[in-house]
């Protein structure tokens, strides 16, 4: 038997009709889409930062903590005396106090103790070894993240986009990274050892950073015993 269509419905099936969906409370409502907009969003921020959350966990904190019990175990196996003789000879020659020297102390003491290896260094060096050390804080996590973990976003953002496109170059980027890091610290080294030279030239206490350079060749440094 053939159910003759109803008036109005243009021939259609009446079930299809009343199968349709009801339209959605506050679709047509521009307050109502923007609300449900933010509260989608607002919850999935949250979800991004525990995914980032647990890949940490899962990733770059098991490295650090390697890292860090390492270097320890290394400086414990050398031993402090010859750690220190090794760093404050580091610090008799330009090119060695502007590049090995702030390397050695950002993988060993990491950040932001790695400036307390300054004090081997008379008053005059100091500010030079600062911007020195302070301008390898990046490029050192390259290969030792441990060393300045707090801002391990910066190198991980830069080696985002070579990991998406080749990963096979990840690691010439680090060895890049790391070596032009080095460039850079010696450059900025003398750069700032000769503005400082220059200031204390004009300076009218310069008797007194004479007085600083004769305590130095002295021996008398801070916590250190010739």
């Amino acid at each position: 038997m053939t159910v003759p269509a109803l008036s109005g419905t243009g021939g259609q099936d009446p079930g299809v009709l009343l199968a349709d969906p009801a339209p959605a409370v506050g679709a047509d409502n521009p307050v109502m889409e923007a609300v449900t907009w933010i509260a989608e969003h607002f919850i999935g921020l949250f979800q991004a930062a525990a995914e980032s959350f647990t890949g940490l966990f899962t990733g770059i904190l098991p490295l650090l903590i390697v890292l860090l019990t390492a270097m320890y175990a290394v400086t414990t196996w050398i031993g402090e005396e010859r750690v220190t003789r090794a760093v404050r000879w580091s610090g008799k020659f330009a090119l060695t106090r502007y590049t090995l020297m702030p390397m050695l102390a950002m993988i060993m003491l990491t950040n932001p103790m790695a400036y307390t290896f300054g004090r081997f260094l008379p008053e005059r060096h100091k500010p030079a070894f600062y911007d020195s050390a302070v301008s390898f804080c990046h490029p050192v996590t390259s290969f030792f993240p441990h060393a300045n973990a707090g801002e391990i976003f910066v190198w991980t953002g830069v080696s985002a986009g070579v990991l998406a496109v080749n990963p096979d170059a990840y690691a010439k980027l680090a060895v890049m990274y790391f070596l032009v890091g080095i460039v850079v610290i010696f450059l900025r080294g003398m750069v700032t050892q000769w503005i400082t030279g220059v200031m204390i030239g004009r300076s009218p206490d310069k008797d007194r950073f004479a007085e600083f350079d004769a305590d130095y060749a002295a021996g008398r440094i801070q916590g250190v015993d010739r």
